[in-house]
């Protein structure tokens, strides 16, 4: 276990610092993706517009005996149900429908399709997010729809619970396996906290090595991605690249592609 932490550490570190930004632009792009005259092999492209739930909202997060309990209510958004447009975003789409996106720190979020669940949380402190999903995994970026706490948890229960106020960024698509058409159009998702996507702040996303920059907060297309493991990792950086300080700024993942299983005989 020390050994893995120790490599991913090293490799986002080599993520992060090793690669330049390719624009010092400070000007805001219209599609979010900042220009640059480098050839690039992989496609960033602004997610289409999506169903609004501008009255969603998940609240009162109670995590007791290994059990986190919601408040979650708003208009049309129901958990469970799939997102009216699903079948328009070309994309991976969970078929049990709308849920909520649970993110521990730098782990792999856990989708919840209740508001009420188990999930085990280790004894410490740790940066909790959970946000309202549409069926398809991109967020709803409302605050109401979210919740964001510094928490200490003692015995599977919260002990203790205060606003993120620190620059911090959570990582929530894409992840796992993808096969068949969903491996053509990857949707790239995250989620920043404390601070604005634009002049003053971008994000830094790496592909398989290669680096765009984002300075807008909204989900992205990544397509030209080939089968079998790819990397993908975000940082929160300054307009010239600079990591922002910060105990969760940057992360690494890895996901799979597959060509569509064999037939049965």
């Amino acid at each position: 276990m020390k050994l893995l932490q120790a490599t991913l550490i090293l490799m986002i570190s080599v993520f992060i610092f090793g690669c330049k930004s390719d624009s010092s632009s400070s000007n805001v792009s219209e599609t979010g993706v900042v220009e640059s005259d480098t050839p690039k092999k992989y496609t960033i492209t602004p997610f289409t517009r999506s169903q609004q739930y501008p009255k969603a909202s998940i609240g009162d997060m109670q995590y007791t005996d290994g059990r986190f309990s919601f408040g979650v209510s708003g208009g049309d958004y129901k958990l469970g149900e799939q997102t009216p447009d699903a079948d328009q975003k070309m994309c991976a789409n969970s078929g049990s429908g709308q849920h909520i996106h649970l993110i521990v720190d730098a782990q792999p979020y856990a989708a919840k399709y209740e508001a009420s669940f188990e999930h085990e949380v280790e004894d410490g402190e740790h940066n909790v997010l959970a946000f309202l999903s549409r069926s398809y995994h991109e967020s709803i970026k409302t605050e109401e729809a979210r919740v964001a706490k510094r928490v200490t948890v003692q015995d599977g229960t919260i002990t203790n619970a205060e606003d993120l106020t620190d620059p911090i960024l959570f990582y929530s698509r894409p992840k796992g396996t993808y096969v068949g058409d969903d491996t053509k159009k990857i949707m790239l998702d995250f989620y920043p906290l404390n601070v604005e996507i634009g002049d003053e702040y971008k994000i830094k996303l790496q592909v398989n090595g290669e680096v765009t920059m984002l300075d807008k907060w909204q989900p992205y297309y990544i397509e030209g991605l080939p089968l079998g493991q790819n990397t993908i990792g975000i940082a929160l950086v300054y307009p010239d690249g600079t990591q922002v300080p910060g105990s969760q700024t940057a992360m690494l993942n890895r996901i799979t592609l597959r060509e569509d299983p064999l037939p049965e005989n």
